[in-house]
């Protein structure tokens, strides 16, 4: 096993081993990569990114896929390496190698999750530091702005030089995952990775545009429904506040827009002042949601959704739950209660 949750990181015996892992790979190998459910930048750009640079290796019998319905986010359609792409039900069901990116667990991988456990090698990228390391190598970076950071890595090791196709899944993924280099994680090594990418010729504001100003008029109107319906709680988290809202099968329907759209609507909700958590739970069927949490920083958001059944960073975590939307939020405020998730509330001022 690699490095687990909590670790500093790969050591140079995980990199070998991953390295390794790829170059023993016979010519007729078959090398599944796999991303979580709902594939956002980050998982989509990183797993393309990294399945064009297998490509260049010579990799032949290579298949990219997600578990649930096959659909990507339309600002992501247009990402290099879609050709890699098959449904989860024509996956190829007894790789040698899969290769899994950005899921913090495995019940992020849904029917997929079984590839990891048979007779080939299951390499997990990642870099939540709620994973546990469920793969037989495991770079898991928990200091990574991004599961792209891993993959470039993994790639240098590799060999393998960075082209456009190769420098904008990963730009993409890298941009996503830091909030457009707005987040904390944005260090001197992200703007120095994002430069390397950059000279390969890639336009960041024609990228920028594509994956962050593109949005259907019926998701504006959408956005200001929900919206408009959020509720703040200057008292929970311990007094650090939280605000939250959701969104249903109805709003997307009468809006006639798709589920992905509804990625987005955390960010205006994290904008509130008087809240250092935010949250949004959407409706993905019957009594059942998706949350999203965010905090600014006095609240390990990590923490509650570990509880619930998810997992993710401090700052940016998740979680899958049944009932009704006051059920889920009160479990939520529960956890907000919990003194270890606010920890860090006197580090952080």
């Amino acid at each position: 096993m690699g490095a687990l949750a909590g670790s500093a990181g790969p050591t140079e015996a995980d990199w070998a081993a991953a390295v390794a892992a790829v170059r023993r790979l016979p010519p007729d190998a078959r090398v599944l990569l796999i991303c979580h459910v709902n594939p956002d930048g980050d998982a989509l750009g990183s797993m393309l990114g990294f399945g064009l640079g297998l490509r260049r290796l010579g990799v032949g019998r290579l298949q990219a896929t997600f578990p649930g319905p096959p659909e990507i986010p339309e600002p992501l359609r247009g990402l290099p390496g879609m050709e890699l792409l098959v449904p989860a039900t024509e996956a190829e069901p007894e790789p040698d190698l899969v290769i899994c990116f950005d899921a913090a667990s495995t019940s992020r991988l849904g029917e997929l999750a079984g590839r990891l456990t048979g007779t080939g090698t299951a390499l997990v990228l990642d870099h939540h530091a709620s994973n546990p390391g469920f793969g037989d190598v495991n770079l898991v970076d928990p200091g990574a702005a991004a599961t792209s950071v891993v993959a470039e890595e993994l790639l240098a090791r590799l060999g393998v030089p960075l082209d456009a196709g190769i420098a904008e899944c990963l730009y993409v993924a890298l941009s996503t995952d830091t909030g457009s280099f707005r987040f904390d994680a944005t260090t001197a090594s992200v703007h120095e990775m994002a430069a390397r990418l950059l000279a390969t010729g890639i336009r960041p504001g024609e990228i920028s545009r594509r994956i962050f100003d593109n949005r259907p008029f019926g998701a504006v109107r959408l956005f200001g429904e929900v919206l408009g319906r959020a509720r703040l709680e200057p008292a929970a988290a311990g007094g650090t506040g939280l605000v939250w809202t959701y969104a249903t099968l109805d709003d997307l329907a009468r809006h006639e827009q798709r589920p992905y759209v509804l990625e987005a609507l955390i960010d205006p909700v994290r904008c509130t002042a008087e809240a250092d958590v935010s949250c949004v739970v959407k409706q993905t069927g019957p009594a059942e949601w998706a949350v999203s949490l965010r905090s600014k920083g006095a609240v390990d958001v990590s923490r509650v959704a570990v509880a619930l059944g998810g997992g993710g960073h401090r700052l940016a975590a998740g979680f899958s739950a049944r009932g009704t939307v006051d059920e889920v939020i009160e479990r939520i405020r529960t956890e907000l209660n919990v003194p270890a998730v606010r920890e860090g509330v006197d580090r952080q001022g």
